[in-house]
């Protein structure tokens, strides 16, 4: 039972909950039921029918509906007295400081990083307390994030999606993930993406450069050519004759097990190509599925290398008739039936050449989407919890906020892990302000890499202000004049060395989002090479805490302390848009240690920037899992469990 302190707490909070999905739905309804009485609800998704299986206030008559809207309308039935602002609106463009100024907490449900970047300095520059949180199936986090008290969201670096070699998707997969890569990426983008990116499936053979049939881009399709005679066309090339110009690489396969070339017509005769497909059980064209034109009904059934032919045909058959003014735009969507068809279908014929065990539909497009399904309980525990800490914010109850991780297993009989906050990293460039270094060849790097690839994907920021001192490089804004958009869109295509003001070695650039109230220094090298394998960029970006590696796997240990080795890292646990990640299978293992709890910060004094740090340098002892024995403690006493620990 709430006291009377707590529950005059809750009635005069002015609360703002950012994502209304998976997490949002059960935020919104617990602290209705709670007894909030003022929430603001931001959200630019609509629903969708993929999300009504754990998103309990929409309905199928809500498919296409604002989620915000229609939480909102869903919670007021049955809590008609209470005020609910919905916002169909990205939090990213149309929310500034001042608004989030005029909130008591913030709660967020998101399931991206930019978002969860922009939120959080968004609160860092208001002064206002963030609740973050995140689940992937039956893992979850709550965390609390007060400025100058605990550490911010981006105080931990986050561990990059996961990545392959270029050379191991095209030439040497192992694992069906890379066949998916390569069907997603290379074929599917090749086919019905943009035709003039660069892509690595149109190789030649030595011996076949000079011949009509290799040395055009057999991706075109020929002049009276029928759409079933192109379909084997391309399914030879990529199947058979690629396969067969990588074989004629020796050295490559001394320690491999060689793939097999793959021709259509020794998998599907001339007379069963045409008996494919049947237009009349086709879809309308928004909805078309080569597994309904086959009689394909099971997608967890894992089809045959005669099935998987049938269909990849027949998928590319549907796309060029049904889907033709789409081809040349397409994208891979894990929503689009027709394109999951088709990648599911090439990659399970390129893991056949290789020897690598098929999958199904399901689990394809699980890999492909990067997918972890949901646990709607998870939602519902971790709301709770984000409930539990907003409420301990609003009392200023500082000694008792908690980290809380909702584990799979039992770790010291608990699925419920609360660990003490820590101090602010004082090497984050977000909320420590520290300089970040760029390694990059100042003479060839044209601003526009610099702003793409640095500024946007690795700072986070919306609306850069690029200075050179007093010189303005390049800005964004509505208010500008023509004439210096034009300048800076001229800026843009030069090398950061050509600039007005030059960018050299020695050079320190200074970076502003004046809508997130940002800013940062990045002190520029020059470097003549980069590895093109290990720094795709062309740049190296530096100035944060690396994320500690486990020696023994030579893994990222992840940027949360985690309190189990069944607990992912914070970033992989997304919040409530279909539950996506990057990827789920790399768990921690321990610790990351070199941090201190919030009930040692009041004994440190003011950082100095120059001289060493003193966090705590001893490592936690790490948790062991009790494997075993499934009895769970049920405690009403936590201080017991977690006060005097030192986790």
């Amino acid at each position: 039972m709430a006291s009377q302190e707590q529950l005059s707490a809750i009635k005069r909070a002015k609360v703002l909950m950012v994502g209304a999905g998976g997490i949002g739905c059960e935020l919104l309804k617990t602290l209705a039921l709670s007894g909030f009485q003022d929430i603001h609800i931001i959200d630019m998704d609509t629903i969708e029918v993929s999300n009504l299986n754990r998103q309990f206030l929409f309905r199928q008559s809500h498919v296409g509906q604002s989620k915000a809207k229609v939480a909102r309308d869903a919670v007021l039935r049955f809590r008609p007295n209470i005020s609910i602002t919905p916002y169909h609106a990205n939090v990213e463009s149309r929310f500034n400081v001042d608004f989030f100024k005029e909130f008591d907490v913030v709660l967020n449900g998101l399931d991206n990083l930019d978002a969860r970047r922009h939120v959080n300095r968004l609160c860092l520059a208001a002064g206002i307390p963030l609740v973050e949180s995140g689940t992937t199936g039956f893992l979850g986090q709550v965390t609390v994030h007060l400025k100058g008290k605990t550490e911010c969201y981006e105080c931990q670096p986050k561990p990059a999606p996961k990545t392959y070699p270029v050379c191991t998707i095209t030439s040497t997969p192992s694992k069906f993930v890379h066949c998916i890569v390569w069907a997603k990426d290379l074929l599917f983008a090749k086919l019905f993406g943009d035709k003039n990116q660069e892509n690595d499936l149109n190789v030649h053979s030595s011996d076949t450069a000079n011949s009509s049939e290799h040395s055009e881009d057999v991706f075109e399709c020929r002049k009276d050519e029928d759409i079933e005679r192109y379909g084997r066309r391309i399914y030879d090339h990529v199947f058979g004759h690629n396969i067969e110009v990588a074989l004629s690489n020796e050295e490559t396969w001394k320690n491999r097990n060689k793939p097999r070339p793959i021709y259509s017509k020794d998998v599907l005769p001339e007379e069963q190509t045409k008996e494919n497909g049947n237009e009349e059980k086709g879809c309308a064209a928004d909805d078309v599925s080569a597994m309904v034109s086959l009689s394909l009904k099971n997608p967890q059934d894992i089809w045959s290398l005669v099935e998987n032919s049938r269909v990849f045909l027949e998928a590319l058959r549907l796309f060029f008739l049904k889907r033709e003014k789409d081809i040349g735009n397409l994208t891979f969507d894990k929503d689009d039936q027709l394109a999951v068809e088709f990648v599911t279908a090439a990659a399970n014929i390129r893991a056949s050449s290789f020897g690598i065990p098929l999958h199904s539909l399901f689990e394809a497009k699980g890999i492909a989407g990067n997918i972890v399904h949901a646990v709607a309980t998870t939602n519902a525990i971790i709301a709770g919890l984000i409930v539990i800490e907003a409420i301990k914010v609003l009392q200023k109850d500082n000694n008792n906020y908690r980290m809380t991780y909702c584990l799979e297993h039992p770790s010291r009989k608990l699925l419920l892990m609360p660990v003490e906050p820590y101090e602010p990293n004082r090497s984050c460039y977000v909320c420590s302000e520290t300089p970040l270094s760029l390694e990059v060849n100042t003479q060839r790097c044209k601003l526009r890499d610099f702003v793409e690839k640095i500024i946007k994907a690795k700072l986070g920021m919306n609306f850069p202000l690029i200075m050179q001192g007093a010189s303005i490089l390049y800005e964004v804004g509505e208010d500008l004049e023509e004439d210096m958009v034009v300048i800076y869109a001229a800026n843009l295509e030069k090398a950061l060395s050509e600039l007005p003001s030059p960018v050299t070695s020695g050079s320190v650039l200074t970076v502003e989002d004046l809508q997130q109230e940002f800013s940062c220094s990045i002190n520029i090298k020059h470097r003549e090479e980069f590895d093109e394998e290990k720094e795709p960029d062309g740049m190296l970006l530096s100035g944060w805490v690396e994320a500690p590696v486990d020696k023994d796997n030579n893994k990222p240990i992840g940027n949360d302390e985690s309190t189990s080795n069944a607990l992912p890292s914070m970033e992989t646990l997304d919040g409530d848009k279909d539950d996506e990640i990057q990827e789920t299978s790399e768990v921690v293992e321990a610790f990351a240690g070199k941090k201190r709890k919030l009930s040692e910060v009041s004994e440190v004094t003011a950082p100095d920037p120059s001289g060493p740090s003193s966090i705590n340098q001893n490592k936690p002892e790490k948790l062991d899992i009790d494997d075993e024995d499934d009895e769970l403690i049920i405690s009403d006493d936590w201080e017991s469990f977690t006060k005097k620990k030192k986790l």
